[in-house]
C-alpha cells in the first residue's frame, strides 16, 4: 500500500493546483468499460481500513463537497431487462431484495422465511451467472461442494429459464456470428467460440455472456455521463464530474449546491436509458472521498 499508493499519489500531484490528474481510456478494455492509468483512481481500496484511510486523502476544494453517485446492482438489473424474466422483472419494479427473492424461489420456500445461508447462495449464484461461472468457481466462492454448487445452478436455471435462455442466445450469437452486441450494438469479437480446445471454448463462452451484460452496463454509465456533461455545460451548473469508477460517479459540487445537483445527478443517471427495470442510485456527501462512498 505505502509504495502502490501512498508514495506514488504523492508524486502525481500537480503542483499547479496540487491535485492528481489520471487519464481515462475509451478502449482501454475489451467489454468497454473505461480503464484509468497514470495513475490508476479505480484501484484506489476500499475494503480493508487502510485502503478507506487512502480515500480519505482524497479531499474537496475550499467551499466544496464531494458527491459518490453509485448505480445499484446495475449488472443484476441489466440482465433482467436483456432476459425478460417475470420474476426479475417484478422484483425490481416492487423494490425486492433479489438475492432473498430468488432464494425464495430457488428453495421453493416462503420470502419471510429464506435464511441467511440460502440469501448469501442465491447472490453467490446471481452474481456468478454473469461471468458464465461454473459449479466449481461457485463450489470455491461458496466454500460448498462441486455437486452442491451444480445442483444449485440447476435448480436456479430451472426456476429461473429466461435467464438461462438470454445466456444460450449470447453463446448462439457468438457463434453465428463471431462477435456478441451490447445493448446499443457494440461488437466484441470472440474468436476462440469454435475452439476445439475445452478451456479455451468455456472461456469464449464466459466472454460472450459477459461481454453482452457488462458491456451494457458500461454503455449505460457513459451514456449517463454523457447526459450529465451536456446538462452541465447547456446550463452551467456549479459541478465538476471528477472520476468514474466502474458503476460510480464523483463529483466536485459547492457545499450550498449539494441539493440541486443532486437531484440532477440522479435524474440523469436513472434516466440514461429505457428499460424494464427501474435504475436506481445510492448517493453519498462528504468532504472526502471515503465519507462520499
Amino acid at each position: 500500500l505505502i509504495s502502490t499508493y501512498l508514495v506514488a499519489l504523492g508524486e502525481s500531484i500537480l503542483p499547479s493546483d496540487g491535485r492528481v490528474h489520471t487519464s481515462f481510456h475509451q478502449a482501454g478494455t475489451a467489454t468497454g468499460r473505461l480503464s484509468s492509468s497514470d495513475p490508476n483512481l479505480q484501484n484506489i481500496p476500499i475494503r480493508t481500513e487502510q485502503g478507506r484511510a487512502i480515500r480519505s486523502a482524497f479531499i474537496a476544494g475550499p467551499g466544496c463537497l464531494l458527491l459518490g453517485a453509485d448505480y445499484s446492482q446495475v449488472e443484476l438489473r441489466m440482465l433482467g431487462h436483456l432476459c425478460q424474466d417475470a420474476m426479475l422483472i417484478a422484483a425490481f419494479n416492487d423494490g425486492q431484495d433479489i438475492h432473498r427473492t430468488v432464494a425464495a424461489e430457488i428453495f421453493s420456500v416462503p420470502l419471510a422465511e429464506v435464511t441467511s445461508e440460502q440469501r448469501t447462495r442465491a447472490k453467490g449464484v446471481n452474481f456468478g451467472i454473469i461471468y458464465g461461472q461454473s459449479g466449481f468457481g461457485l463450489a470455491q466462492a461458496l466454500k460448498i461442494s462441486r455437486a452442491e454448487a451444480t445442483e444449485f445452478i440447476r435448480r436456479y436455471k430451472q426456476k429461473v429459464p429466461k435467464i438461462d435462455e438470454f445466456l444460450q442466445s449470447c453463446v448462439a450469437q457468438a457463434r453465428a456470428h463471431g462477435y456478441v452486441e451490447t445493448i446499443l450494438g457494440r461488437r466484441r469479437q470472440i474468436p476462440d467460440i469454435d475452439s476445439t480446445n475445452k478451456q479455451r471454448l468455456a472461456q469464449a463462452e464466459r466472454l460472450a455472456i459477459n461481454s453482452v451484460v457488462q458491456g451494457s452496463a458500461a454503455d449505460l454509465i457513459k451514456q449517463a455521463m454523457v447526459n450529465i456533461a451536456r446538462r452541465i455545460s447547456a446550463e452551467d451548473r456549479p459541478a465538476k464530474m471528477l472520476l468514474q469508477i466502474h458503476d460510480e460517479l464523483v463529483f466536485e459540487i459547492p457545499a450550498e449546491e449539494i441539493d440541486a445537483q443532486r437531484e440532477m445527478i440522479v435524474a440523469e443517471m436513472t434516466g440514461a436509458m429505457s428499460l424494464t427495470v427501474p435504475l436506481k442510485v445510492d448517493v453519498g456527501v462528504g468532504k472526502n472521498w471515503l465519507e462520499a462512498k
